[in-house]
């Protein structure tokens, strides 16, 4: 190891300490008056930020996407786009950012993992390296995380509709 590296290395928090279960999962989008939050710990237990690939796990499922069916095509822009954070302890912080991306009906939804160009990648290599074979690419999402997010997204979008403005 260079001394350089070293040293780079040693000015990082031990993972311990940057590590907090996920306390929340919010979800936002253009078409959603407010955003949706998710805190129930049951539902939340399944979505843990350090889970699967730059982890030292080797799930094939987890965050709120499907690993083991590797990197798919771009979706199409038709489908509607949502920007979900995970907040952790201590202080419910954003510590990383996806986008979901799918359309009523569809099946499956998509997760892109933000690359270097992307606004949230700073973040989320800050608390998960996950390397150029994820960081940029989409993801088939989860069927887990689909059957807590669809549900909420589409009963939201409805009574934003139905609401006067």
């Amino acid at each position: 190891m260079q001394f350089s590296q070293f040293f780079a290395d040693s000015e990082r928090p031990c993972a311990a300490a940057r590590e907090g279960k996920t306390v929340k999962v919010t979800i936002k989008g253009a078409v959603l008056k407010t955003p949706i939050e998710i805190s129930d710990p049951k539902i939340l237990a399944n979505f843990q930020v350090w889970t699967g690939p730059g982890t030292s796990t080797a799930d094939r499922q987890s965050l709120i996407i499907d690993w083991s069916q590797g990197p798919v095509r771009k979706p199409p822009a038709s489908l509607s786009r949502y920007q979900v954070s995970f907040h952790t302890d201590p202080n419910d912080q954003i510590v990383y950012v996806v986008c979901y991306a799918f359309s009523p009906g569809s099946v499956p939804g998509y997760v892109y993992v933000p690359g270097e160009a992307d606004e949230w990648h700073g973040l989320n290599v800050r608390s998960v390296a996950r390397g150029v074979e994820v960081e940029g690419k989409w993801f088939r999402a989860w069927s887990a995380w689909e059957r807590v997010a669809r549900p909420l997204i589409e009963k939201a979008e409805v009574a934003d509709s139905i609401q006067p403005r």
